[in-house]
């Protein structure tokens, strides 16, 4: 008896709280949140599904701990720089590209904004807004405007991503939108139609800082 349970602890340690995260994620980015179960977790890892809760309580735990764990490792890339504006790009450009990989994880920010991920997120822009010398009076609204815009615009990112199919050229498709958007009314859309011709040739990511810029912006001359 006492041989089997020393055998029963080893496997137990080797069955981490890291390991099941790590395994989640991965199953998160080929299935989706449809198909992380604690079944088809248990089978990625060669276990039982009991053995599974000995270190996460359900499902809901487990999406924070994955969304807490790509979170973080996406932060942890961002260059430690001394101007704060550079700073608040660079941890856009990490969440952008995040969510661009890992599209359940926009999902999981907008569902839980009290939870640990999005607090790492707050706190990181926060910082950032302190060194700008922004008063304190205006810590939250300029850190959480930052924070809605950098969730709200690498989430739709991901999700026109998506849209596209396999077959579907990227290209070809914004052509075809801008030659649409061409046809519009002219009294109802004069302003879409006066964009149009910019659409084909947009890169989203630019277009995405640019808005981080106009942000900063309007915070720094609030100053």
């Amino acid at each position: 008896m006492g041989t089997t349970k020393r055998g029963s602890e080893r496997r137990e340690d080797a069955l981490s709280r890291e390991r099941i995260v790590d395994a989640a994620i991965e199953l998160l980015d080929d299935e989706g949140e449809n198909g992380l179960t604690f079944r088809a977790l248990a089978t990625r890892l060669a276990t039982g599904a009991g053995a599974l809760y000995w270190h996460i309580a359900n499902k809901s735990e487990l999406l924070v701990a994955a969304t807490d764990t790509v979170v973080a490792r996406a932060m942890a890339e961002v260059p430690a720089v001394a101007k704060p504006r550079e700073a608040i790009r660079g941890i856009a450009v990490g969440v952008f590209e995040t969510i661009d990989a890992h599209p359940w994880v926009g999902a999981q920010l907008s569902l839980a904004p009290w939870e640990t991920p999005m607090l790492q997120l707050l706190e990181r822009l926060g910082r950032q807004v302190q060194a700008m010398g922004v008063p304190s009076r205006a810590w939250f609204t300029s850190a959480s405007a930052l924070l809605s815009y950098i969730v709200g615009g690498s989430i739709q990112n991901a999700a026109n991503g998506r849209l596209f199919e396999p077959s579907v050229d990227r290209a070809d498709f914004l052509d075809s939108m801008s030659a649409r958007w061409k046809e519009l009314d002219a009294n109802e859309y004069p302003f879409t139609r006066k964009v149009a011709a910019q659409l084909p040739k947009h890169d989203d990511l630019a277009e995405f800082l640019a808005g981080i810029d106009l942000i900063l912006t309007g915070i720094e001359a609030s100053l």
